[in-house]
């Protein structure tokens, strides 16, 4: 009953969900995650706190949305290689987790997910899913240039695709957090490019030096 009185009631409002979004990070970077409270978001964004409850179970559901939408802002531009566009989206990442509220709210919720189930089953399918789609495009681009084998034909190449999206963007994302969030290194160019070589040509000699010139891709 309560659904269907939600499906047919007033539309949300972007603008409304723009401002609690926003106003979940501030609270975030401000408060940490044990100080927030879905009561001061509403506060902060102007709406009242049932509001809120008609988007939202609980506040970990709330700051996972936080996140996705600042994820969403990443972008695969096509610079005419695999090599080019791998360094660009690393780069993009990284300059996304040097923002405050980027940084603060997603280690919030990958914290808090090592205690709760359901909270890494809505991280993997609000950002973790979402994003894959830069991964599939890459490959995809890189297979129209020949820079890739194509796929294999029917269900098992298609399972065989899915599997190598998944691994890229494990190793992707998983090395810029781990240097950005956990050893406070810099993402620069030079360890973007070391790190597209290893992701391109593994730890084979015949990859050529890194770009810093100390041997090979994983000289950085």
């Amino acid at each position: 009953m309560a659904d269907s009185a939600r499906r047919t009631g007033r539309p949300r409002s972007a603008a409304a969900d723009r401002a609690i979004l926003d106003a979940t990070r501030s609270a975030l970077v401000e408060l940490g995650w044990s100080g927030l409270t879905m009561g001061d978001v509403a506060v902060r964004a102007g709406v009242a706190k049932t509001t809120l409850y008609r988007r939202w179970a609980n506040k970990s559901e709330m700051v996972v949305d936080a996140v996705a939408v600042l994820f969403d802002e990443l972008e695969l531009p096509d610079l005419g290689s695999l090599r080019a566009d791998v360094e660009s989206v690393v780069l993009s990442f990284a300059a996304l987790l040097e923002r405050p509220e980027a940084k603060t709210a997603l280690m919030a919720v990958v914290a808090e997910a090592t205690r709760d189930e359901a909270l890494r089953s809505r991280i993997r399918t609000a950002v973790v899913e979402r994003q894959k789609h830069l991964v599939v495009e890459g490959r995809r681009r890189a297979q129209a240039r020949g820079e890739l084998p194509p796929d294999a034909p029917g269900p098992e190449g298609a399972a065989a695709a899915d599997r190598a999206a998944d691994l890229i963007f494990d190793v992707i994302a998983g090395a810029v957090v781990h240097r950005s969030l956990v050893s406070a290194g810099s993402v620069t160019p030079v360890w973007a490019r070391a790190l597209t070589a290893l992701l391109l040509h593994g730890l084979s000699p015949a990859a050529g030096p890194a770009p810093d010139g100390r041997g090979g891709p994983v000289g950085v």
